[in-house]
């Protein structure tokens, strides 16, 4: 690929998307970021990372800190307010997204990456979904638990997922405008939804921006 692409993906819990983001990974040999994103800005705050794990993905909850900085958390630096550690790790994983995606096609799950990287000339964005019998299965059998535990993760995660995506990005989490390709899971599997993005992302890259800009013209 001699373009540096920048591939998202956001997941429903128990869809099997972290799985399926890292089976992209292998299938085509590209980095894959997701809790390594966390160890990284550990490293670079000098934070311990069982401290971050407690805020990873999760919104800031004050009120008066919300209100004072408006719309930007970045903003906050210049107004004297204390940045809850929740914002720290975003601003920080932001960051070390934004490094990773200039440095070489990357994978990047989660962390509102198809936002961060929204002006990336060379984004796809995907969205991963999935029944939801299928998604409590999968989380019984991954954390060996019973139904009404495996309900209680999907929701109490998903809810997490969506006001920590609503709040950073101002934008709804699972919206279909927001991604390029959203995909159910439960159709092909893992393998064959992995195997899917990566031949999509094959034609993509073997597609040069003059190629690119004819469909677009055409289709609008």
């Amino acid at each position: 690929m001699a373009e540096k692409l920048a591939i998202t993906i956001g997941r429903q819990f128990g869809s099997g998307g972290r799985d399926i983001g890292v089976r992209v990974g292998e299938l085509l040999g590209i980095k894959v970021y997701d809790k390594e994103l966390l160890i990284m800005a550990a490293e670079k705050r000098g934070i311990s990372p069982d401290y971050l794990r407690r805020v990873d993905e999760k919104a800031a909850s004050s009120l008066l800190y919300t209100l004072a900085m408006g719309s930007s958390i970045y903003s906050a630096r210049h107004l004297g307010v204390d940045v809850p550690i929740n914002d720290q790790l975003f601003i920080t994983q932001t960051e070390i997204i934004k490094e990773a995606a200039e440095a070489g096609t990357a994978i990047f799950i989660g962390r509102c990456a198809d936002y961060v990287l929204r002006n990336h000339p060379h984004r796809l964005s995907f969205f991963i979904y999935s029944d939801y019998e299928s998604r409590v299965h999968r989380v019984m059998e991954r954390h060996e638990c019973g139904r009404s535990e495996a309900e209680s993760l999907i929701n109490k995660t998903d809810k997490k997922r969506i006001n920590y995506y609503n709040f950073y990005t101002g934008k709804k989490w699972g919206k279909f405008e927001n991604y390029h390709m959203s995909l159910d899971s439960s159709l092909l599997g893992v393998e064959g939804t992995a195997q899917m993005i990566a031949n999509l992302i094959k034609i993509y890259s073997s597609e040069t921006d003059d190629e690119r800009k004819i469909y677009h013209e055409h289709a609008e």
